[in-house]
């Protein structure tokens, strides 16, 4: 039986994997957060990924919180990057699969086509440099896959469509930028890809083929678009307005453009990725909106 350790169960995407995980029947799963496995320590992590023996991790945790990185950059450099090397660590040498999930926060965010994982990354933030560290230390280990994503969202924890939710419940008038282009990714499609990447490596229809892969839902927006589209399927009577990044100050550089290029993981793992208003409609129908 496999054994599948997940790091970061609470959050958005270890949360979907949860919900995913009685579809998966035959394998088992370890749900961890902190209070059962905490990464940053290493010789705690060392010891509990002995116990298990896991054959599959897959690493959801990290500090994400992109502006406060600005001021605690050790704070995000410790889980993004030391957390990922104690894994690394304790799995060395070992035929245990890690999963590693990463962010387009890895760019500047100044390109005009999408980004493929062959671009040199360039990080103008805390958080995506702390990010960075993280491939590094992940790639350290032979069998290891990080996956890049962006604008991940769900019913689970804190994100835009949240934000954006209980917002146009509260005004009448939302302003949100339009200059900064991606593409949306529910977390619930995010789980599905990498189950279906593992089921498919455990059942030999397909290599485990290690590297950086790119995964969002198809499609392109700006965050205005987006707002918009989440206020309209809600059915909420709040009016969205663009604005320019230049009015909407933040202590991190939001990246212009992060539209990740998926073509490596749809051919290596012959994924189906669904569009980004039809996951965002899936995803507020089961939100209860």
């Amino acid at each position: 039986m496999a054994v599948i350790l997940i790091t970061g169960a609470k959050g958005q995407l270890g949360s979907e994997i949860g919900e995913l995980s009685a579809s998966f029947c035959g394998y088992d799963f370890i749900f961890t957060d902190i209070d059962e496995l905490d990464i940053t320590d290493p010789v705690g992590c060392t010891d509990y990924i002995a116990k298990v023996k896991p054959g599959w991790i897959v690493n959801c945790a990290a500090y994400n919180t992109v502006d406060k990185a600005e001021t605690e950059p050790d704070r995000a450099m410790l889980i993004n990057r030391t957390a990922v090397k104690n894994i690394t660590d304790a799995i060395k040498g070992s035929e245990c699969m890690f999963i590693h999930v990463s962010t387009d926060y890895v760019f500047s965010g100044n390109a005009n086509i999408p980004y493929n994982e062959q671009v040199v990354p360039d990080p103008a933030t805390s958080y995506g440099r702390s990010k960075l560290e993280g491939e590094k230390a992940a790639l350290m280990h032979n069998h290891t896959m990080v996956i890049r994503t962006s604008w991940l969202y769900s019913g689970y924890g804190s994100n835009f469509v949240k934000t954006i939710l209980s917002k146009a419940k509260e005004n009448d008038s939302l302003r949100v930028v339009f200059d900064q282009v991606g593409s949306p990714t529910w977390a619930a499609d995010l789980a599905g890809a990498i189950m279906s990447i593992i089921s498919s490596v455990i059942r030999n229809q397909s290599a485990f083929t290690a590297g950086i892969y790119h995964y969002s839902n198809e499609g392109v927006c700006s965050w205005y678009d987006f707002a918009t589209a989440i206020v309209e399927e809600a059915g909420l009577n709040c009016k969205v307005h663009p604005i320019l990044s230049s009015e909407f100050k933040s202590a991190a550089k939001r990246p212009s453009y992060s539209v990740l290029d998926k073509s490596k993981i749809k051919d290596n793992y012959n994924l189906d990725i669904p569009y980004w208003k039809e996951s965002l409609k899936k995803c507020l129908e089961q939100m209860k909106y």
